[in-house]
């Protein structure tokens, strides 16, 4: 069954605050080894990555085993190729050994609402919207792109956060500009653009090519710098596709969970997305493909073998 209660696990000097589709949320507790964490590190978080896997905005069963690693070391290698441009939230992978591999303590940040969301190539719900306007959050895009079309410069499409099991909602940059203000919403729409420059020369390097890629975004809270916050640049925040595959006016393949959404929207899977049901339990050749996936996208990515 899907959309079941995540399990989560007992952390000493860690008390669990928030989970959400893949993330679990702990804060320093009261315990002796809690005040000491705060006293060494200040206002913090634990973030650690399951191995939970959503689609269509459920929680799915069986998780993917080894994915909160995949995720986690792959945001801390993009946090590294990253430094230059913007600071971010981590401040040590020293984390308790239950979780080792796949948690960070970060620096608490005042998280601004806005999905950054950077695309250089036309697909999901950016080509729906293009489909039925001619736009994308307001930019008018030339006539004639398909699925897959690369476009001539980067673009910046932000969405409005949403709650659990709801959509993110598209937006214009002036609703950015009502939320946070001009300054604030241009320093989010530049350093999105920056990073999604950055990593899009970096994947295509090694014969990955990076369609788009959601980032978040928060006030450091004692500087009030812009801080990149939250996974980055991986599987689940980006659609990554093969370079050697692409072909536009298709689906492309990718390196995410496309096995997933693949099986439950078959007929296999019996599934009505447009019902009230939840998904039924994924099969075990789907969970491993997507796995196999996973790290097929880490280790092209970094050059590094990830064991697990």
């Amino acid at each position: 069954m899907s959309d079941a209660t995540p399990t989560v696990p007992v952390l000493p000097g860690w008390r669990h605050v928030y989970s959400g589709k893949v993330r679990d949320l702990f804060e320093p507790d009261d315990s002796t080894a809690g005040v000491a964490l705060r006293d060494l590190h200040g206002d913090v978080v634990l973030v650690v990555a399951s191995d939970r896997v959503s689609a269509y905005d459920h929680v799915l069963s069986p998780g993917i085993p080894g994915k909160g690693v995949v995720l986690t070391q792959l945001s801390l290698w993009w946090f590294e190729q990253l430094a230059d441009l913007v600071p971010n939230h981590v401040v040590t992978t020293d984390v308790p050994d239950a979780v080792a591999g796949r948690a960070m303590v970060c620096r608490r940040l005042d998280m601004f609402p806005v999905e950054c969301v950077a695309r250089g190539y036309l697909t999901g719900s950016g080509l729906a919207e293009y489909r039925a306007s001619g736009e994308v959050t307001g930019i008018r895009l030339a006539e004639g792109l398909v699925d897959g079309s690369r476009l001539p410069a980067p673009i910046f499409t932000p969405a409005t956060k949403a709650a659990v099991g709801e959509h993110d909602e598209n937006v214009r940059f002036s609703a950015v500009v009502d939320l946070v203000g001009p300054g604030t919403a241009e320093r989010l729409r530049d350093l999105t653009l920056a990073v999604y420059g950055r990593a899009e020369q970096v994947a295509r390097e090694r014969g990955v090519i990076l369609a788009d890629t959601k980032l978040e975004f928060g006030a450091h809270p004692s500087t009030g710098d812009v801080t990149l916050g939250d996974e980055v640049l991986t599987p689940d925040s980006s659609r990554f596709w093969p370079a050697d595959q692409w072909e536009p006016g298709r689906a492309q393949p990718s390196f995410d969970k496309q096995f997933v959404r693949d099986w439950l929207t078959s007929p296999a899977s019996g599934w009505d997305r447009a019902s009230d049901t939840p998904p039924p339990a994924l099969p075990q050749d789907v969970v491993a493909r997507t796995r196999d996936r996973y790290l097929e996208a880490f280790e092209r990515l970094t050059g590094r073998a990830l064991s697990l």
